[in-house]
């Protein structure tokens, strides 16, 4: 069976929080487990916005890398690399600029609005304009299938998506394409390639949807193709030409809100982290001394937990007997705030103390962690070859 090719990059702009944890590296855990999996150091998407200190970038990769083992990111299931070590990347992205329109760029929701949120930082550059487009060439130089991405993240994906089918439409005309389809056809025995003619006639005549998908179906389960007859086929199929690009779908993630220390959503820019593998004493004191609900302002005061933002921590590390205990011992002022936050910190220690044995051979030995980055960006590299090799063929750059 087919399984579909997973990507997804973070930012090496300091240290890991418990934000990060919950909201990304979780699901990458899952992902790896029936997934194949690439997982980037995005250290040029850094530099769009941090290319004034691009120390800050050096110094938090490998320290970035280690937090994501210490998550469980198993690198004999997942391909772990850096994104600057693949040129590739680079290339691919240059080449797309050529047919990119600039509407598609300025467009994009998060251009204006981050503009707007980093208002002390000068981002009227060509990188920061640009860099939705390198996300769509870190995307499609590994024909992914699938992009695990937030709400916020869903139009970069759709312009990916609307990248792939330009470049397609400009450049999947290859010499003899009808032909060389036609003999794709015949190599699908002739019990399938009758089904595939019936269902590409349902789908080109009568618009049939499912007779689309079940096409599709078809060339994922055969296994005797090579990858250039695939994607004539999936072509042939939708009436275009050589399909070079793939058109990736969006992976949506179910995460829970990780709250910072104030209720606000966790993030470096406001101060209300707690990282990853950090010590014991200074997160006891930063819960200890988390804001509570307002109403309490003495030990005897009733309060309500959803006010709260010690309660959002424990709708994540409490049980339900816990949740319980807490809602009506702060409605009923039968318990005091210190007493509340006790059950987080020690929910909170034993996450951290989970993930700092994982950490540590990576800590006594840096050697490990690039040892694994070399042989992740060797693999990512040959998959980024191939790509491109097709790339530069339908763009007539290949002089062969």
């Amino acid at each position: 069976m087919y399984a579909e090719r997973v990507l997804s990059g973070m930012r090496p702009t300091g240290r890991l929080h418990l934000g990060h944890y919950h909201g990304v590296l979780k699901n990458w855990v899952k992902l790896q487990e029936v997934h194949p999996c690439l997982f980037f150091v995005a250290d040029w998407h850094a530099l769009t916005t941090n290319y004034d200190t691009p120390q800050v970038i050096e110094d938090s990769v490998w320290d970035m890398v280690v937090d994501w083992l210490a998550a469980g990111v198993d690198p004999a299931q997942a391909t772990l690399f850096i994104q600057s070590r693949v040129p590739e990347h680079a290339e691919l992205h240059l080449l797309l600029s050529m047919m990119c329109p600039l509407g598609w760029l300025e467009r994009v929701p998060t251009y204006k609005d981050q503009q707007e949120k980093l208002a002390g930082k000068d981002l009227s550059t060509y990188g920061f304009l640009g860099y939705p487009l390198l996300q769509s060439a870190d995307i499609l130089i590994y024909r992914a299938d699938q992009v695990p991405v937030g709400e916020d993240q869903v139009p970069h994906v759709e312009l990916t998506r609307e990248i792939a089918r330009r470049f397609n439409h400009l450049y999947g005309r290859e010499p003899g394409f009808e032909d060389k389809a036609r003999e794709a056809v015949r190599k699908l025995g002739s019990k399938r390639a009758r089904l595939y003619a019936e269902l590409r006639t349902r789908f080109q005549q009568e618009g049939d949807g499912e007779a689309l998908e079940q096409a599709k179906a078809l060339l994922e389960e055969t296994q005797n193709l090579t990858l250039g007859d695939r994607e004539r086929l999936y072509g042939y199929l939708e009436g275009g030409g050589k399909m070079i690009l793939a058109e990736p779908e969006a992976l949506l993630t179910e995460a829970p809100r990780m709250p910072g220390l104030d209720g606000q959503k966790m993030s470096k820019s406001y101060a209300n982290t707690i990282y990853l593998r950090e010590g014991d004493e200074s997160v006891t004191r930063k819960i200890r001394t988390m804001q509570t609900d307002p109403a309490r302002a003495r030990r005897a005061d009733p309060g309500d937990p959803e006010k709260c933002p010690v309660w959002q921590f424990h709708v994540i590390y409490s049980d339900d007997s816990t949740r319980a205990w807490v809602q009506e011992g702060c409605r009923s002022a039968s318990i005091g705030c210190v007493e509340c936050k006790q059950p987080v910190i020690d929910g909170v220690l034993k996450e951290q103390a989970v993930l700092r044995e994982r950490a540590m051979p990576y800590v006594e030995d840096p050697g490990l962690v690039r040892n694994i980055l070399a042989d992740g960006c060797e693999r990512a590299r040959k998959l980024a070859q191939e790509t491109m090799r097709d790339v530069r063929e339908a763009m007539g750059l290949s002089y062969g």
